[in-house]
């Protein structure tokens, strides 16, 4: 049951809180004033779609929250798989929509996605819209109502099904992909083979590139190096005017010196050894320049590696473990190849095989739908007559589709006649619009016997309809309110006097802009409402007198 709606800076709602109550709740006001607005809001929590300018001018966001109350066990199960708390049985669903279109979605302060919520509040609400009967001039759709009649009895099958129609398609696929002829083959093979060849002769290691793009990165730093210590050692050893060569002839004029000074001879000693060593610093120098060059070597071959993996990494994958998995998908269809038969033959039995328990599955479903569909045709019949259908008949009819689809093999349409004599005709071609809101209804009322959807909401239902046939209708929705909470907008006053608890949608100015507000009517509001639902622009003490009868009847009708 949906105990609570709260939605702020949604549209033309600053601030707005609804507490709804079990059975029937009535919306009510005139045309504009927001009600379509306030189903707007619920279908937002539910995961629906934030179109553009949602959001109420100026206010950064929108919020809109629900507030359940659940015992259903497949709820609290699936809450469960979802990691979300149920202890207590209340959910609290909110969704916040920026300016900027983003939207967070919480089920009880935890962040879920669209489609989980989507998900959890299909077992919670049921949302007819305005013009959700139209949804039954598609032929196709009628299929879908009558598996949501079916239920469990179809669940498991149908889920059989899918799974059964995709590997059906792949294989499919799969056999039209590797019909080929016998050129074509040849041509494959001479190709697989030649790219298996051409990875296996490049005798790739995984991890190979990762190691020897660092080898190459410290190879690199000793090529910048060995120019460095040539550079060093043509001013230190080797080069004309080097250091070397300066110190010796610098040491020649101490010693010749030195016979004459005992200072000089001093300097002497000193500069030989500096010039010893410079002598080993040269000679270590040399040394080093000796690996550098070997070094060099090594970096061109590094590099000739490389580029070698990374032109297969081209052709074949990211990495090279990309490009060894991919010589293995090689090798699997080079054997194939070399025994094409052989695989065709196989591929054909799987087909075979998986085609064969398709149909049985779908002959399966097909005799739950034509059982099921005996049991739904008497009951929507029987809701269409109580909603003043006089003379209906109601069928469902099957045909037999070319191919199986994911749902079966079976075209399901609904069939109705509404004059007697007449013979049964596709409804999606014969019905006029109100008779298809009454239709959607008997639909919706049929199907909430079945499910447990705690939560019915209907916009208009009661569209195209009048007189007797509203009050059939109005009947009817008091039924279901007994086992399901209904929400309704209506314009008809016979719908709003059986209301459980009545709502006023109105539309005002507040501070020079336009609002619109919801407020709960007690019994004499509510009469004040229906009054001017009957009487329009003026309402007299007649028309007061029958709103205030029409709300004692309904509220005497058991």
């Amino acid at each position: 049951m949906l105990w609570n709606l709260y939605v702020k800076n949604l549209a033309l709602i600053h601030e707005s809180e609804i507490a709804f109550g079990p059975g029937l709740n009535i919306l009510t006001g005139e045309t504009g004033a927001g009600k379509s607005m306030i189903i707007g809001s619920v279908n937002l929590a539910m995961g629906g779609r934030a179109p553009k300018g949602l959001v109420r001018d100026g206010a950064e966001s929108a919020l809109v929250e629900l507030t359940f109350h659940t015992d259903e066990e497949e709820v609290r199960d699936l809450m469960r798989q979802m990691d979300l708390d149920d202890a207590s049985g209340e959910i609290i669903i909110t969704r916040k929509i920026t300016a900027a279109g983003r939207s967070v979605c919480r089920v009880n302060g935890e962040t879920v996605s669209l489609s989980a919520l989507k998900t959890l509040t299909a077992h919670l609400i049921d949302v007819h819209g305005q013009h959700s009967h139209e949804s039954l001039r598609t032929a196709g759709n009628h299929r879908t109502f009558l598996d949501a009649y079916a239920g469990e009895d179809l669940k498991t099958l149908l889920a059989d099904m899918k799974d059964l129609y995709h590997t059906w398609q792949k294989q499919k696929k799969i056999l039209q992909e590797n019909s080929i002829n016998r050129e074509e083959q040849l041509r494959e093979i001479s190709f697989l083979e030649f790219e298996i060849r051409e990875i296996e002769e490049a005798s790739l290691t995984p991890g190979e590139d990762e190691t020897l793009e660092k080898e190459y990165r410290r190879l690199s730093h000793s090529q910048k190096t060995a120019e460095s210590y040539a550079a060093v050692n043509g001013w230190c050893a080797s080069g004309e005017g080097s250091a070397s060569e300066q110190i010796g002839r610098a040491l020649r004029e101490l010693l010749e010196a030195s016979r004459y000074s005992e200072e000089a001879s001093e300097f002497a000693d000193r500069l030989s050894e500096i010039s010893s060593l410079l002598d080993d610093f040269n000679m270590d120098l040399s040394s080093a320049m000796e690996e550098t060059e070997d070094s060099g070597q090594a970096l061109a071959e590094a590099e000739k590696r490389l580029n070698e993996i990374n032109r297969l990494k081209e052709k074949y994958g990211h990495t090279i473990a990309d490009i060894l998995a991919l010589r293995e998908e090689k090798i699997r269809r080079l054997e194939q190849l070399n025994h094409y038969e052989e695989y065709l033959g196989q591929l054909r039995k799987d087909l075979g095989q998986t085609e064969e328990k398709l149909y049985a599955c779908a002959e399966r479903i097909s005799a739950v739908r034509k059982k099921k569909a005996a049991v739904f045709e008497q009951a929507v019949c029987k809701v269409m007559k109580e909603l003043n259908f006089a003379h209906v008949e109601f069928s469902v009819a099957f045909s037999r589709l070319e191919e199986p689809a994911a749902h079966g093999i079976d075209g399901v349409r609904f069939l109705i006649s509404t004059n007697p004599g007449e013979p049964v005709r596709p409804l999606d071609q014969v019905a006029s619009g109100g008779e298809l809101s009454r239709i959607m209804l008997a639909v919706k009322t049929v199907l909430a016997r079945k499910d447990h959807t705690g939560t019915l909401i209907f916009d208009e239902i009661d569209s195209g309809i009048s007189g007797r046939t509203a009050q059939c209708v109005a009947e009817k929705l008091r039924e279901t309110a007994r086992h399901h909470q209904l929400i309704c907008i209506t314009h008809l006053p016979q719908i709003a006097a059986m209301a459980d608890t009545h709502f006023l949608i109105e539309k005002s100015t507040d501070a020079g802009r336009t609002v619109s507000e919801v407020r709960a009517l007690d019994r004499e509001d509510s009469i004040r409402e229906l009054a001017r639902m009957l009487g329009g622009a003026e309402i007299t003490d007649t028309v007061r007198d029958n709103a205030r009868e029409m709300k004692e009847m309904a509220e005497n009708i058991l």
